[in-house]
Parts: structure tokens; sequence; C-alpha cells
């Protein structure tokens, strides 16, 4: 699991920034803050979410055992695009920069890789990637 860890955080910096390229003129900057201010329980369910299923779609993606319980995350690219519109939809609801979200979104990894942590919130995430429409 830690091995999957720098490829996560990687996709945190690189993927949410297609989304965030077509908002409007008039949208206010961004905010760059690395400050972990607390999110709303909503925002933050989210947040964990998101990494957790793009953590889980990387396990598939890698053929480990573990991510073969759940269901095929590759499969349209579902699972990362959950991901990427999760981060973008943060990113546009909080105003913190792409930057902020990605150093929030490692912290989540960093706990999701601790012993049975993944397996945890995988059955809720999945429940709301699906809620989703993916």
């Amino acid at each position: 699991m830690k091995i999957i860890l720098p490829a996560i955080a990687a996709a945190m910096l690189a993927a949410p920034a297609i989304a965030q390229d077509s908002a409007p003129a008039d949208t206010p900057a961004p905010v760059i803050t690395m400050e972990l201010v607390d999110l709303p329980i909503e925002q933050q369910t989210a947040l964990r979410c998101g990494v957790a299923v793009a953590i889980a779609t990387e396990a598939q993606r890698a053929g480990n055992a573990d991510g073969k319980d759940w269901p095929d995350l590759l499969e349209n690219e579902r699972g990362r695009e959950f991901f990427v519109r999760t981060m973008a939809k943060l990113m546009d609801d909080t105003g913190i920069a792409r930057e902020g979200i990605a150093l929030r979104g490692r912290k989540e990894a960093e706990k999701l890789a601790q012993d049975g942590q993944l397996d945890a919130v995988m059955p809720a995430c999945l429940l709301m990637m699906q809620a989703s429409g993916f």
C-alpha cells in the first residue's frame, strides 16, 4: 500500500488541474493555503472518499489482491473520474487551490495507509461514488 502513495500524490497534483482550467473568467482566484483549516463533514468525507477510491483504483491497476473485493474501478476510468471530479468540486466549493487540496489529499492517503483504514472506509465511499453516478 505504501508503494502506491507516491503515485496517488502525483495524480492529485495533476488530475484536478484539468478540471480547473475551464473556470469562467469572473470566478475568484483560488486561495493558495497550506494551512489545514477544518472542512465541513461533507467536504471532509468527499476528500477522504476521493482519495480512498484513487488508492483502490491504483491497487486494482497494479493487480494488488487488496482491491479485488471491490467493484471494477478501472472500467471506463470510473475510479479516476470520481477522484478528479471530487477534487475539482472541493476546489470550487472551498476556493482552496490545487496545491492545498493536494496537501490535504496526501494527509488523507497517509491515514488510509494505516492497517485496515482503507477497508474500513471503502463501503461508504463506494456508496458515495455510486450515488454520484459513477
